[in-house]
């Protein structure tokens, strides 16, 4: 599974540096390659340059927030970015209107930080690839 993994970019667009690391690194150890971003304009232009194949995107980010990244992913205007696979990581909760909002713009997963443990998360994004 690992010597899979290593043809697969994962970008994480994350401000909170720990978590942001925790998940590279896990990522990494599974032989994923792992790109980071900190805020949402880096991931935006990280994302439309780098073509990773999954994104874990908070929602919450300074610059650009996460639902303006992926709805400039999913624009009419960018082909690369709609097929693109997102999950969304955040310690919002997930609203009727977020929810549906997230299924407008096809994302794979929802993931409430405080729900999940790094090992879940590995294991969704290796099922989505």
């Amino acid at each position: 599974m690992k010597l899979f993994n290593r043809f697969k970019k994962i970008l994480i667009v994350e401000d909170d540096r720990q978590l942001r690391r925790a998940l590279a690194v896990k990522l990494a150890s599974e032989g994923f390659s792992v790109l980071e971003a900190v805020d949402g304009q880096e991931g935006l232009s990280m994302a439309m340059d780098e073509h990773p194949h999954l994104i874990l995107l908070d929602l919450m980010l300074p610059k650009m927030d996460g639902m303006s990244v992926l709805e400039e992913l999913r624009s009419k205007d960018n082909v690369w970015g709609k097929d693109v696979p997102v999950f969304i990581i955040t310690n919002l909760g997930e609203t009727d209107q977020r929810r549906l909002r997230a299924q407008e713009l096809n994302v794979v997963e929802y993931i409430d930080k405080s729900l999940y443990q790094l090992d879940e998360i590995v294991k969704k994004v290796g099922a989505a690839l």
